[in-house]
């Protein structure tokens, strides 16, 4: 109730009062603010996905706006040396208005990093977006085999029926790439898995299946539960340090990120930024307001 209670009213306090909230987690309003924080990243050792903030857009008019800010970040990115690729919202290039259009701004994007040999990673978003964005990344799959990869959702139901469903895209030379995570939209429970240990099972069942069919795992987690059986995984299926990585979101339990670092695994994190921050922050906890108490903790404790 608490939660629910903060989240509802926290997009009617000042932008200045959110920002102790969220100036943790997001890198700041600028490219030259995100391009700080990634060279800190890379200096330990940690690679990183760059998100341009801002989704579920009201024109294509902001579509296009989005495009160029992406193709503008790349080539800031480039001239910046930054170890990392990008992470995109489809419903930010119009999906939810018209899906060819989307198709169109994303194709551009992809290509423009595909020509620095980088990659594109396209976020999964709510249950209304699954189908149409694995149909998208289907599409971009077959032009840019090397340089696209997709997000999958733990607490959904389908989730494993869709990565066995993308099967025909894996190869030895071009083997799909997933980030898998728990998933953070509210859904319905016909659709959802709801309890932490349900998630959890399924997350790893999802993950074995991706481990042992050669699948890059980005395994995508806080938990220390799942990162141990991970763990476990890798090393039951010898899986080799180029097919998997850990990722986490900027932020969020430095201490443990470190941990996994300092034992040889790969690390890539989460750095979003943009002028659109207030409305992606508020608008996270009003669909989730359980994050209200993860947000009070990651300010009294970096674990």
């Amino acid at each position: 109730m608490f939660n629910r209670f903060i989240a509802a009213i926290l997009p009617y306090f000042p932008q200045k009062f959110v920002w102790i909230f969220s100036k943790s987690y997001i890198s700041g309003e600028t490219a030259e603010d995100a391009m700080r924080v990634c060279k800190d990243l890379n200096s330990k050792n940690i690679k990183v996905t760059i998100d341009v903030l801002g989704e579920f857009i009201e024109n294509l008019g902001e579509a296009e706006t989005n495009k160029k800010e992406y193709l503008d970040l790349i080539d800031l990115s480039q001239q910046n040396g930054i170890d990392g690729n990008y992470s995109v919202k489809p419903t930010s290039f119009g999906l939810l208005i018209d899906k060819e259009v989307c198709y169109d701004h994303i194709r551009e994007i992809v290509a423009k990093a595909a020509s620095f040999n980088n990659f594109i990673r396209i976020d999964m978003e709510d249950s209304p977006c699954t189908t149409l964005e694995i149909e998208l990344f289907r599409r971009l799959k077959k032009e840019f085999p090397k340089n696209v990869g997709l997000v999958v959702q733990a607490y959904l139901k389908r989730t494993l029926d869709d990565i066995k469903g993308m099967a025909d895209l894996n190869s030895e030379d071009n083997p799909l790439n997933f980030r898998l995570c728990k998933g953070i939209y509210v859904e319905p429970e016909e659709i959802s898995y709801k309890k932490y240990e349900e998630i959890n099972q399924h997350y790893l069942e999802d993950l074995e299946y991706i481990l042992a069919n050669k699948i890059y795992a980005g395994i995508a987690t806080h938990d220390k539960p799942l990162i141990e059986g991970a763990y476990k995984l890798i090393r039951k299926y010898n899986v080799p340090k180029h097919m998997y990585e850990f990722q986490m979101l900027y932020g969020v339990t430095p201490k443990l990120r470190d941990s996994i670092v300092n034992e040889g695994h790969t690390m890539r994190i989460y750095v979003p930024f943009g002028e659109k921050w207030f409305g992606y922050c508020t608008r996270r906890m009003k669909e989730n307001p359980r994050m209200v108490q993860d947000i009070i903790k990651a300010i009294f404790w970096k674990g």
